[in-house]
């Protein structure tokens, strides 16, 4: 395939956006009374408005050229067809297969993965079910209260999230918490006021070697076995795994019958549906779970089945790279009017920046345009009172992303009707702004009418469902996961490895090793070498 930037649609939109940028969204209003209804698209239950975007019909068309020229179709079916298309560490990208229906066929060298996806859903409905009922007893003989997971990245993110988002539909008489910082206060804080003989961890890690989390792992064994009277027995009761590596999880005194694997075309940040999401099953229970599956679901085959032009995926991230790489913005702000979402702009982190934030192409080759933008974000209103002031008078462009929902789960007098006027108000104040005429007219000195003027033309999208529910969920994880997918396609990069966060792993574990012998010889910079040396020093 040719570069990126040798593509006949590439060139053609650099043209393009000489011609647009200059045109403010005031007159692509005005020129348009159906702009609205014209960029805009519903599909699965989820609503795109993309019209508050500065682009026009040639903009669309341009960028679906780019997709076709890219091939993110032939892409796209290669990863539903179980191909390797992580060249990088040769594996299949199938965290589509963990939502698919038990009639579904998805074959990985030759064979049907989906029987063992649904094997492992069954198993762990049938162990949720035992420790939500309370038939699951600890050492003591006690039911358990507490659940904490121990995990980091993918096996933390996701499980957070999802409760969190999810917690209106959780069982409230039990406690979850979550455990992902080596940091001895993060775990000293999740347990401090818990009692072992209730408490349940679940240690969740691929190989069982993660630095962090078997740390953590390992002091929670310790606090396990400390107040549970020093009986090794105890551990079986009290912890289970996520992992495929038996031999460590029995060493470390888990009944591997209580082990619940995945597998290697599972990558971390596509995991929360898989065994990792075993939290999420204990806190909303089995059935729900099934509904956030069926969510992911319904998007895998809207994004694998819909015309580009309609495909609610393709368009986000075709209008990632419109902004990124057109008009240099950096960052992206996802901004969900949804407080049980306050975890959704950090897990997105995650899974966008780590899946794109890479410098060279599939063919090994140093791109010569911009990949990956930087996500973040709060939920409204509290952004509002933030960072807004940013977004609406900076000096940067910065392209954000309204999640809202018609209803709310927890409706409380005037507060929803509230919270979505905010949405309405914020994407039409960063569209169009206040010009100084505006400002004049309501008396404003005119010392003070720069200061007050907004000058508008800030890019939005305004994505709508009806309510946030496990299924819900589902979707909007989807959602950003394909059109992840889509930038990381036409950017002809592999959005399926992370080779970034492996030289500071390496390095820590030799560093580790100097610092806790004080005798070792440092061969560091100079400046690594101090700090090694004053904190030895000072420990």
């Amino acid at each position: 395939m040719a570069a990126l930037n040798e593509l006949s649609a590439w060139k053609a939109l650099s043209d393009h956006h000489k011609q647009i940028a200059p045109i403010h969204l005031r007159e692509l209003f005005d020129k348009d009374p159906q702009r609205a209804e014209k960029f805009s698209v519903e599909a699965a239950g989820i609503f795109l408005d993309y019209s508050k975007n500065r682009i026009t019909d040639e903009t669309v068309k341009l960028l679906l050229q780019l997709a076709e020229e890219s091939g993110v179709k032939a892409r796209r079916d290669a990863m539903f067809a179980g191909e390797k298309i992580n060249i990088t560490e040769k594996r299949a990208v199938l965290h589509v297969a963990l939502r698919a229906p038990k009639d579904e066929k998805i074959l990985v060298d030759g064979e049907d993965v989906v029987p063992a996806v649904h094997e492992v859903l069954d198993k762990m409905a049938a162990f949720s079910d035992r420790v939500r009922s309370g038939e699951w007893k600890g050492h003591t003989g006690k039911p358990i209260k507490n659940i904490i997971n121990i995990g980091i990245g993918g096996s933390d993110l996701g499980p957070v999230m999802a409760y969190e988002a999810l917690k209106h539909y959780s069982d409230r008489a039990k406690i979850f918490r979550f455990v992902s910082n080596v940091d001895g206060a993060d775990f000293v804080e999740a347990t401090v006021d818990l009692n072992p003989d209730e408490t349940l961890f679940i240690i969740s890690s691929k190989t069982f070697t993660t630095l962090e989390t078997m740390t953590n792992a390992n002091s929670a064994r310790e606090w396990a076995l400390k107040g549970l009277g020093g009986d090794e027995s105890a551990i079986a009761k009290h912890f289970v795994a996520v992992s495929t590596n038996s031999e460590k999880v029995k060493a470390f005194g888990i009944d591997t019958a209580n082990m619940f694997g995945f597998w290697d075309w599972v990558g971390g940040r596509y995991s929360m549906d898989s065994a990792i999401g075993l939290s999420t099953m204990l806190a909303i229970g089995p059935e729900n779970f099934r509904a956030l599956l069926a969510g992911f679901h319904e998007i895998d085959e809207h994004f694998r089945t819909a015309p580009f032009e309609k495909n609610l995926p393709v368009l986000l991230g075709l209008l990632a790279v419109w902004y990124n790489d057109f008009f240099g913005a950096q960052t992206v702000a996802i901004l969900p009017y949804e407080n049980y979402l306050k975890r959704f702009p950090a897990y997105l982190q995650q899974l966008t920046m780590e899946s794109n934030g890479k410098h060279v192409t599939l063919a090994g080759e140093h791109v010569n345009y911009d990949t990956g933008p930087i996500y973040w974000g709060e939920p409204g209103t509290n952004g509002q009172h933030s960072f807004y002031q940013l977004i609406h008078q900076g000096t940067r462009l910065i392209p954000a992303d309204f999640i809202a929902f018609v209803k709310a789960i927890t409706p409380l007098g005037r507060h929803h009707d509230i919270l979505l006027a905010n949405v309405f108000a914020q994407t039409e104040a960063l569209a169009f702004g206040k010009t100084p005429e505006q400002v004049k007219a309501e008396g404003t000195p005119d010392w003070l009418v720069p200061h007050r003027v907004f000058e508008g033309n800030r890019p939005s999208n305004t994505i709508l469902a009806e309510e946030l529910d496990p299924k819900t969920l589902g979707k909007l994880v989807a959602l950003y996961e394909h059109s992840v997918f889509t930038q990381g396609a036409i950017w002809q990069i592999d959005s399926f490895d992370q080779w970034g966060v492996e030289l500071g792993k390496v390095l820590a574990q030799r560093i580790l090793g100097e610092i806790e012998d004080a005798k070792a010889p440092l061969k560091h910079d100079s400046s690594t070498t101090a700090l090694i040396e004053r904190y030895r020093k000072l420990k």
